[in-house]
């Protein structure tokens, strides 16, 4: 990661860091696509049972790699500031907090998931299986956090495609664990949905071990010595990761809860539209990899601007980032708008839930645009370390906007299950809109003035 002084440097830099988190986004999307197909092809009940384990883990896992992720702008400030040893103690702090929240996340489960799951009223099979599903989980809790922390270290170096080359690695043998587990092959044991739980927990290891040997020997990471003075403890240090990294957390738990009670609230709806809308929201979300990568790569940048002082540098990564998602948002969401059927009929070879799911993909496009903006505006305020009031933004535009304008629709108009499409699309605009406003008013008054106070 290097300054740049020009749009094209500018550009090509952020390429650079994106193209190799895009790829290590999709293979990590790969392997809860490996573990659904799978099971799925095992039975129809084991497919039930991890589509609903995944949903319950789903909404803590990505609301817990927020808050580990707060390390990235965190050590990017640090890089950009020329303080080295400070990069290895907040990466050796976010560590400690991992291995903590990993205690409680399995004593929460040990106490409050078999009665979850007796709440959900499940057949006693598909009931079974998502317990054993989610009981393989927990063996790869520790080490996916340690990676999250580790893998938020390497990005804050502007350093990418290790990361891309270890999940390219971990691929083929995720493939192979939960084809033996899961079907019972070559004398493992036959384990149906359960076994693709331990099987990834198997690779989460795997991955760890991986980067934890290239953090420790390959330069530059192992310069940093992050695994020096492991019982060096500063309180200050973690209550800084987690003053950041809480609000990141609790924003993504409630974009991602938000989308859950949706395919709750669908449920009312007969089963060809609630096959239509999982089809449309799983493109849609195999297209979100897109815009999410480019938030992680614009929050590293601007908070290395930042970290330097060079808040014009800081301002054009940020806008940079936004325009960029929405031209991309709009060039797929176009594409797919203009081939819906034939996206669509990845899908299903049922008449009735191809037109509904083409017909829900019309409204993708704004869906994308809308959410492109939100997210990279959220990311640049990230990257000034400005998430507080980020996240009351979000919480408004998700449970007040979303939600409330989609059931309305849905509910009390004749456009039904589309109606919550145009709610999340509302909501999200909102906090686009919201977040973009911040992120102006937070460059004009507080990182340029304080620029122009230090030049005098």
């Amino acid at each position: 990661m290097n300054q740049t002084f020009t749009l094209k440097e500018k550009t090509k830099q952020i390429f650079v860091m994106l193209i190799p988190i895009l790829i290590t986004q999709l293979g990590m999307f790969s392997m809860v696509f490996f573990n659904n197909i799978m099971s799925g092809k095992y039975s129809s009940s084991d497919l039930a049972a991890v589509a609903i384990g995944s949903s319950i883990w789903s909404p803590i896992f990505t609301g817990i790699s927020g808050i580990l992720l707060a390390v990235s702008p965190i050590a990017a400030q640090r890089f950009g500031e020329k303080r080295s040893r400070e990069v290895a103690s907040v990466v050796r702090h976010g560590l400690y907090i991992s291995v903590i929240i990993t205690v409680i996340v399995i004593m929460l489960g040990v106490f409050f998931l078999n009665p979850l799951l007796d709440k959900m009223n499940l057949p006693s099979d598909v009931q079974a299986t998502a317990f054993d599903y989610l009981v393989g989980l927990s063996y790869g809790i520790l080490p996916l956090f340690i990676f999250n922390v580790l893998r938020s270290f390497i990005y804050s170096l502007g350093k990418t495609r290790v990361v891309m080359y270890i999940l390219l690695l971990s691929l083929p043998i995720n493939f192979f664990l939960n084809f033996v587990l899961i079907f019972g092959y070559w004398g493992f044991p036959e384990l149906g949905g359960a076994g693709a739980g331990y099987a990834t927990s198997i690779t989460e290891w795997v991955i760890t071990g991986m980067t934890v040997f290239i953090v420790k020997t390959q330069q530059p990471y192992s310069s940093f010595a992050v695994f020096e003075n492991l019982r060096k403890f500063s309180l200050a240090e973690c209550k800084e990761i987690l003053k950041i990294g809480v609000p990141m957390g609790l924003s993504t738990f409630f974009e991602t809860s938000m989308f859950a009670v949706v395919t709750i609230l669908l449920s009312k709806f007969n089963v060809t539209t609630i096959a239509a809308y999982q089809s449309a929201l799983n493109i849609v979300s195999f297209l979100y990899m897109i815009p999410i990568s480019i938030s992680m790569a614009q929050t590293v940048l601007v908070s290395y601007e930042v970290g330097a002082r060079r808040y014009k540098d800081a301002k054009s990564y940020s806008w940079l980032g936004i325009y960029l998602a929405i031209v991309i948002a709009l060039i797929t969401g176009v594409l797919v708008v203009l081939f819906r059927y034939q996206v669509a009929g990845f899908y299903s070879n049922e008449t009735e839930v191809i037109n509904l799911t083409a017909h829900f993909l019309i409204f993708a496009l704004f869906f994308q645009i809308s959410d492109a903006i939100q997210v990279t505006a959220q990311a640049a305020l990230r990257g000034y370390k400005d998430v507080n009031l980020a996240f009351v933004m979000t919480l408004i535009a998700y449970w007040l906007i979303c939600l409330p304008v989609g059931y309305v629709l849905a509910n009390f108009t004749e456009l039904g299950a589309t109606g919550y499409w145009l709610g999340l699309t509302a909501g999200l605009l909102a906090a686009g809109i919201a977040l973009s406003w911040r992120l102006i008013y937070i460059q004009k008054r507080k990182f340029i003035e304080t620029h122009k106070l230090e030049a005098v």
